[in-house]
């Protein structure tokens, strides 16, 4: 069996599709830097999430909110 070695540039996608692909890689971006926002407020201590205005019950459910992105 031979393998085929398919490459495909931006040029000979339509314009629909390469947005899609745009728009579903920043939304994976985006997901990407919540979890990561998510796992480092999990990380502090109850101390330290008030010293920034924060409550353990507020890391678990509107980290989304504190996200960069």
């Amino acid at each position: 069996m031979q393998s085929s070695n398919v490459t495909i540039s931006a040029r000979n996608m339509r314009p629909g599709l390469f947005l899609a692909i745009v728009i579903a890689a920043r939304r994976l971006a985006r997901k990407i830097a919540e979890r990561r926002n998510c796992k480092a407020l999990m990380e502090l201590s109850d101390e330290q999430l008030k010293d920034i205005g924060l409550s353990r019950g507020q890391t678990e459910s509107d980290v989304h909110v504190y996200s960069r992105y």
